[in-house]
């Protein structure tokens, strides 16, 4: 499978949202990534349903819809009825977590779950195989632009002889300091999706760059 490319509204321009909604339909881009925060889980607060809502009226690709909220099961219907076509939870914020990807693939929607960096990849071996995606974040959540953690090659690598050892279908997805330096090794070690922010909302041809992270 060619690997796919997310780029995350995060680092778009509020202000003219529509014209990068526009940009990402037209472009090579495959899903929208939509990031979620709350400012308890993570420093920072992001957008709300009105937001996802608008997104979804004009976007012609599945939005990859990232929770980064206390809670997630509370609002879990809401983001399916706010258009999420993908869902991912973070592992740390989940008690109950096969209970939270069932209720997620209950509500049609595709079933993730997000790493930290400080997380092993040994903690999803009981529930690999309900995961449709796994996010690896590879940078610590919450603000765009960070530097990204180069230790997230060793997790790809990990992760992916975790899912062939269980027979799983998921998806890697890479989430943080992603570009155009770095894509092609992320992707030998076996990401599937990469998101990227700056990177491509930061150039001075978005959609050239989205074509040149998808060519890697």
């Amino acid at each position: 499978m060619k690997h796919l490319i997310s780029p995350s509204v995060l680092s778009a321009d509020f202000a003219n949202l529509i014209l990068d909604i526009d940009m990402i339909n037209q472009s090579s881009a495959d899903w929208f990534h939509v990031d979620i925060m709350d400012g308890v889980f993570v420093p920072n607060i992001s957008i709300g349903f009105p937001i996802i809502e608008a997104i979804k009226r004009h976007a012609k690709k599945p939005l990859d819809v990232h929770l980064m909220i206390v809670n997630p099961d509370l609002y879990i219907q809401r983001f399916a009825e706010a258009g999420a076509n993908i869902l991912t939870v973070h592992y740390e914020t989940c008690n109950h977590l096969h209970r939270t990807l069932q209720s997620i693939k209950n509500e049609n929607m595709k079933a993730g779950v997000v790493l930290n960096p400080h997380s092993p990849i040994h903690l999803l071996e009981d529930i690999i195989t309900e995961c449709d995606v796994v996010l690896l974040m590879s940078v610590n959540p919450g603000f765009g632009g960070q530097k990204f953690i180069k230790n997230t090659y060793s997790k790809i690598e990990t992760l992916k002889n975790l899912i062939i050892r269980k027979n799983a279908s998921t998806l890697i997805e890479v989430d943080g300091g992603v570009d155009i330096h770095n894509a092609r090794k992320l992707i030998d070690c076996g990401a599937d999706v990469l998101v990227a922010g700056n990177a491509v909302f930061k150039a001075k041809n978005p959609t050239e760059m989205i074509q040149q992270l998808k060519n890697c």
